[in-house]
Protein backbone atom coordinates (compact mmCIF):
# COMPACT_ATOMS: atom_id res chain seq x y z
CA UNK A 1 0.00 0.00 0.00
CA UNK A 2 1.70 3.36 -0.90
CA UNK A 3 0.90 6.20 1.34
CA UNK A 4 -1.87 9.27 0.17
CA UNK A 5 -1.03 12.79 0.11
CA UNK A 6 -2.07 14.47 3.14
CA UNK A 7 -5.19 16.60 2.54
CA UNK A 8 -5.88 20.19 3.80
CA UNK A 9 -6.35 20.07 7.43
CA UNK A 10 -4.51 16.80 7.83
CA UNK A 11 -0.61 16.32 9.44
CA UNK A 12 1.20 14.52 6.96
CA UNK A 13 2.47 10.89 7.52
CA UNK A 14 6.32 10.17 7.75
CA UNK A 15 7.46 7.29 5.40
CA UNK A 16 9.94 4.53 6.98
CA UNK A 17 11.62 1.93 4.67
CA UNK A 18 14.28 0.59 6.50
CA UNK A 19 16.14 -2.42 5.43
CA UNK A 20 18.70 -4.60 7.16
CA UNK A 21 20.61 -7.91 6.81
CA UNK A 22 23.35 -9.92 8.04
CA UNK A 23 24.90 -13.26 7.48
CA UNK A 24 24.43 -16.60 9.88
CA UNK A 25 27.10 -19.57 10.13
CA UNK A 26 23.80 -21.85 10.12
CA UNK A 27 21.53 -23.27 7.84
CA UNK A 28 18.45 -21.53 6.40
CA UNK A 29 15.94 -23.48 8.10
CA UNK A 30 17.38 -23.40 11.44
CA UNK A 31 17.91 -19.42 11.30
CA UNK A 32 14.44 -19.52 9.84
CA UNK A 33 13.13 -21.19 12.55
CA UNK A 34 14.47 -19.72 14.90
CA UNK A 35 13.10 -15.99 13.98
CA UNK A 36 9.97 -16.78 13.13
CA UNK A 37 8.81 -18.86 16.14
CA UNK A 38 7.25 -15.87 18.36
CA UNK A 39 8.55 -17.80 21.53
CA UNK A 40 12.30 -16.73 20.69
CA UNK A 41 11.95 -13.01 19.95
CA UNK A 42 12.48 -11.62 23.02
CA UNK A 43 16.15 -13.48 23.40
CA UNK A 44 16.71 -11.11 19.90
CA UNK A 45 14.77 -8.62 19.89
CA UNK A 46 16.01 -6.30 22.21
CA UNK A 47 13.32 -3.30 22.85
CA UNK A 48 10.80 -6.23 23.68
CA UNK A 49 9.83 -6.32 27.65
CA UNK A 50 6.54 -8.95 26.63
CA UNK A 51 5.19 -11.21 23.80
CA UNK A 52 2.45 -13.73 23.84
CA UNK A 53 0.21 -15.42 21.01
CA UNK A 54 -3.20 -14.10 21.20
CA UNK A 55 -5.17 -15.07 17.87
CA UNK A 56 -4.95 -17.30 15.13
CA UNK A 57 -3.00 -20.45 14.25
CA UNK A 58 0.24 -20.24 16.00
CA UNK A 59 3.10 -19.21 12.93
CA UNK A 60 0.80 -19.37 10.54
CA UNK A 61 -1.00 -16.90 8.40
CA UNK A 62 -3.82 -15.49 10.85
CA UNK A 63 -1.56 -15.74 13.74
CA UNK A 64 -1.62 -12.60 16.18
CA UNK A 65 1.45 -11.36 18.42
CA UNK A 66 1.58 -9.27 21.02
CA UNK A 67 4.57 -7.32 21.53
CA UNK A 68 5.32 -4.64 24.43
CA UNK A 69 8.28 -2.63 24.01
CA UNK A 70 9.91 -0.17 24.83
CA UNK A 71 11.27 3.32 21.65
CA UNK A 72 12.39 6.31 21.57
CA UNK A 73 12.01 6.56 25.21
CA UNK A 74 7.96 5.53 25.47
CA UNK A 75 6.70 2.38 26.05
CA UNK A 76 4.15 1.34 23.15
CA UNK A 77 2.42 -1.96 22.73
CA UNK A 78 1.45 -2.91 19.34
CA UNK A 79 0.19 -6.71 18.02
CA UNK A 80 1.37 -7.54 14.87
CA UNK A 81 -0.29 -10.28 12.50
CA UNK A 82 1.29 -12.87 9.62
CA UNK A 83 0.35 -11.96 6.57
CA UNK A 84 2.69 -13.94 4.51
CA UNK A 85 4.62 -17.23 5.37
CA UNK A 86 6.51 -19.57 3.15
CA UNK A 87 8.73 -21.63 5.50
CA UNK A 88 12.38 -21.12 5.26
CA UNK A 89 12.38 -18.53 3.00
CA UNK A 90 10.14 -15.51 4.16
CA UNK A 91 7.50 -14.27 6.84
CA UNK A 92 5.40 -10.73 6.32
CA UNK A 93 3.68 -9.07 9.30
CA UNK A 94 1.26 -6.09 10.05
CA UNK A 95 0.76 -3.82 12.66
CA UNK A 96 -3.17 -4.40 13.56
CA UNK A 97 -3.05 -2.83 16.52
CA UNK A 98 -0.30 0.01 16.91
CA UNK A 99 1.43 3.28 17.21
CA UNK A 100 2.09 3.54 13.42
CA UNK A 101 0.91 1.20 10.80
CA UNK A 102 3.94 -1.58 10.12
CA UNK A 103 4.68 -3.64 7.94
CA UNK A 104 7.74 -5.93 8.64
CA UNK A 105 9.25 -8.68 6.34
CA UNK A 106 11.76 -11.40 7.29
CA UNK A 107 13.30 -12.92 4.54
CA UNK A 108 15.79 -15.45 4.34
CA UNK A 109 18.44 -16.77 1.91
CA UNK A 110 21.09 -19.46 1.50
CA UNK A 111 24.73 -18.08 1.48
CA UNK A 112 28.04 -19.48 1.22
CA UNK A 113 29.33 -23.04 2.90
CA UNK A 114 25.85 -23.61 4.31
CA UNK A 115 24.93 -20.28 6.21
CA UNK A 116 21.91 -17.85 5.83
CA UNK A 117 21.24 -14.22 4.44
CA UNK A 118 18.63 -12.57 7.09
CA UNK A 119 16.91 -9.68 5.40
CA UNK A 120 14.16 -7.53 7.65
CA UNK A 121 12.51 -4.99 5.82
CA UNK A 122 10.69 -2.23 8.14
CA UNK A 123 7.77 -0.50 6.19
CA UNK A 124 5.39 1.94 7.89
CA UNK A 125 3.80 5.39 8.27
CA UNK A 126 4.77 7.41 11.37
CA UNK A 127 2.35 9.79 13.12
CA UNK A 128 1.84 11.88 16.01
CA UNK A 129 4.74 11.53 18.40
CA UNK A 130 6.73 9.61 16.10
CA UNK A 131 5.84 11.92 12.74
CA UNK A 132 7.02 14.30 14.88
CA UNK A 133 10.51 12.49 15.16
CA UNK A 134 10.36 11.70 11.76
CA UNK A 135 14.15 11.86 10.78
CA UNK A 136 15.59 10.10 14.09
CA UNK A 137 12.62 7.55 13.97
CA UNK A 138 14.21 5.69 9.94
CA UNK A 139 17.52 6.51 11.55
CA UNK A 140 16.52 4.40 15.63
CA UNK A 141 14.90 1.74 13.44
CA UNK A 142 17.57 0.77 11.33
CA UNK A 143 20.01 0.62 14.39
CA UNK A 144 17.31 -1.22 16.34
CA UNK A 145 16.83 -3.53 13.41
CA UNK A 146 20.65 -3.91 12.68
CA UNK A 147 21.62 -4.83 16.23
CA UNK A 148 18.73 -7.34 16.69
CA UNK A 149 19.98 -9.36 13.70
CA UNK A 150 23.60 -9.15 15.72
CA UNK A 151 21.88 -10.34 18.70
CA UNK A 152 20.23 -13.41 16.59
CA UNK A 153 23.37 -14.46 14.60
CA UNK A 154 25.27 -14.12 18.14
CA UNK A 155 22.61 -16.21 19.66
CA UNK A 156 22.91 -19.18 16.85
CA UNK A 157 26.08 -19.14 16.69
CA UNK A 158 27.18 -20.08 19.99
Amino acid sequence: REPRAASAGEVAQVRTDVTAEIAVDRPREQVSGYATDWRNDREWIGALTDVRHVAGPEGGVGSQVLRMASFLGRRIEYVNEVIEHEPGRRLVMRSVKAPFPMTVAYEFEDADRGGTLMRIRALGDASGFYRLAGPLLTRAVKRSIAADLARLKAALEA
